[in-house]
């Protein structure tokens, strides 16, 4: 039996910043998707399965905070990891308080994420339990 192939939805506003980390990520083997804000993320959550999410904070529309509530209440075991060019101790916590298991600062480096993509993909999913 074959390892599955691991989905990830890219979410960012900044059309080159999803082109590149769409482009990275395919050719590491990954299936790919993308999205340019929350509103188009959670439509295509709700017809696929999504392994991993990346989205950044600062986007029109729907803020990554924002998106972060709404998968978290639709998709409670949807694994998130937050990127941003801005942000503090102020925007980190509150991620991981909203259930983002990582936060990486842009430029992202392809090590870094990829690191913490393995971490995060080889854990098995937690599903909270009401």
């Amino acid at each position: 039996m074959g390892r599955k192939i691991k989905s990830i939805l890219i979410v960012d506003d900044e059309e080159n910043a999803r082109f590149g980390l769409c482009k990275l990520l395919s050719q590491e083997g990954y299936a790919v998707q993308s999205a340019a804000n929350g509103y188009e993320a959670l439509d295509l959550l709700r017809r696929r399965e999504i392994d991993l999410v990346i989205t950044d904070i600062n986007m029109p529309e729907m803020n990554g905070m924002i998106f972060l509530r709404e998968l978290n209440r639709h998709y409670p075991s949807t694994h998130v990891i937050m990127i941003t060019a801005f942000g503090g101790v102020e925007s980190y916590l509150e991620a991981m308080n909203l259930g983002a298991l990582d936060y990486i600062h842009k430029p992202v480096r392809l090590e870094e994420l990829k690191s913490v993509m393995e971490k995060i993909l080889g854990a098995p999913r937690l599903v909270q339990v009401s």
